[in-house]
């Protein structure tokens, strides 16, 4: 070895090793694989996989069911994109309802082995035929991986990185990643670069390939992965953080309310999911003049249509900030209280069943529960953080529907798994620690939500 070649392996290995936990994944196998490959959505005739690759390159995927794993798949070959930091992502067409499936990915050819289960699964055909199949579902918010030349002084913020292997290894069908799932720097907002540095430099993160590899994720956004912090549809450069947020999440169609935002929906089993933007449409906060705007008219029209058109048992919508929480002291649904109460009202005189929201942004996690005359409660399930630093900002907002037992002040994960006959489901909220441990328990009966 060389002289010149000693110093460069001693300075990369300094790098990551002041990454606060940092290594890219090209680093751990083949040059040209920088992220993933990572399960997006999953229906009953197809699934999305992505992958980023280092430069150019063209990917293909090989899949097959687990239960006839010599016959094999593949899907369409796809040329990574320079204009999106050489992402890609391609459709496994060939796959048949409820089942299993193990992928591997080909980079110009080459395929691509991962020292950990590569699988997705799609949702099961059950309706007039079956009960509804159980549905196990992951649940996390505030997501950051650190970067000390770029972090606030200090203390490293991102910590906890255990806590993906936790999840992984609680075997979800799918994961909903509730906002927050990057942390956007002062050096990034202003530029397409610095955005999609920020995206590529969080997903590649070496802890989080076994989880995006083995599972369906499906995401929103907040603050942090939208532009600075409260920021709003002022932001300038909000259409390039759309540009990021669409080429790294393997969503269904966005904008679903005819907007310019990553308003979508998705069923599993007989759960909607609603999948909000809290961004997009937002007025400032503290402004005095005009109509102040959380999800905008054209979104809330769209989610109360949507909610009264769903069959599904358990409807859940997804917001990056509070809707429950009456404390209006930092951002969340209260501090736009006409707005909040048209979408409270709506839910009453709509009569629509089985409603509950899940939200992030707070970084501790809490269960919010509103009693309401004449019908059932509504929940608010807040899970939160991840790997970010927990807050004690919870002392001073007095959030009167906070549920007793509920509050964690650390970093943690949720699970929902929905289980039981047709006519007595069951929602079953789990909280546990970065390191799995168990935080409390709640089950939540279809027949209390109606």
């Amino acid at each position: 070895m060389t002289m010149t070649s000693l110093r460069f392996r001693i300075v990369v290995a300094i790098l990551l090793t002041c990454s606060g936990g940092f290594t890219p994944s090209a680093a751990q196998g083949p040059a040209r694989l920088a992220a993933g490959p990572m399960v997006g959505y999953a229906e009953m005739r197809e699934a999305l996989l992505w992958a980023q690759t280092t430069g150019p390159a063209e990917i293909r995927f090989v899949y097959w069911d687990s239960v006839a794993p010599s016959r094999r798949y593949t899907t369409a070959i796809v040329t990574t994109d320079p204009t999106r930091a050489h992402t890609a992502k391609a459709i496994a067409d060939s796959v048949e309802p409820g089942r299993t499936y193990g992928y591997e990915l080909h980079i110009d050819g080459v395929a691509v082995t991962r020292p950990y289960p590569t699988r997705f699964s799609t949702p099961a055909l059950w309706q007039w035929r079956t009960d509804p199949p159980p549905v196990r579902i992951a649940l996390g918010s505030c997501f950051y991986v650190n970067e000390p030349v770029y972090d606030r002084p200090g203390t490293p913020y991102g910590g906890g990185f255990e806590i993906l292997d936790a999840i992984t290894a609680q075997r979800p069908d799918l994961m909903v990643w509730l906002g927050d799932n990057t942390y956007l720097r002062e050096v990034d907002w202003y530029s397409r670069t610095g955005i999609f540095r920020r995206y590529s430099h969080t997903r590649a993160f070496a802890g989080l390939q076994p989880l995006l590899a083995a599972m369906s994720h499906y995401a929103i956004w907040d603050d942090h992965d939208y532009g600075p912090n409260d920021s709003d549809a002022s932001f300038r450069d909000g259409h390039i953080a759309r540009d990021a947020f669409e080429s790294f999440w393997g969503n269904p169609a966005m904008g679903v309310d005819g907007g310019h935002g990553i308003t979508t929906t998705f069923e599993w089993s007989d759960v909607q999911f609603f999948m909000m933007d809290d961004r997009s449409y937002k007025t400032a906060n503290h402004r005095v003049t005009g109509t102040a705007a959380y999800l905008g008219d054209r979104q809330l029209d769209w989610l109360i249509s949507a909610l009264k058109a769903s069959t599904a048992t358990f409807k859940i919508v997804a917001i990056g900030s509070q809707t429950i929480n009456n404390a209006g002291m930092f951002e969340n649904y209260a501090k736009v209280p006409e707005e909040r109460a048209r979408l409270l009202e709506a839910l009453r005189k709509e009569q629509i069943p089985g409603v509950l929201f899940l939200s992030g942004d707070k970084h501790w996690t809490e269960l919010s529960r509103m009693e309401r005359e004449g019908t059932y409660p509504l929940y608010d399930l807040t899970v939160s953080p991840l790997t970010a630093g927990p807050s004690d900002r919870w002392k001073q907002e007095q959030n009167a529907y906070r549920v007793d037992g509920t509050l964690v002040p650390e970093r943690n994960f949720g699970m929902l798994d929905i289980t039981g006959p047709r006519e007595n489901r069951v929602l079953s909220i789990s909280i546990r620690d970065a390191g799995g441990n168990l935080k409390w328990t709640r089950a939540i009966p279809a027949s209390e939500l109606r």
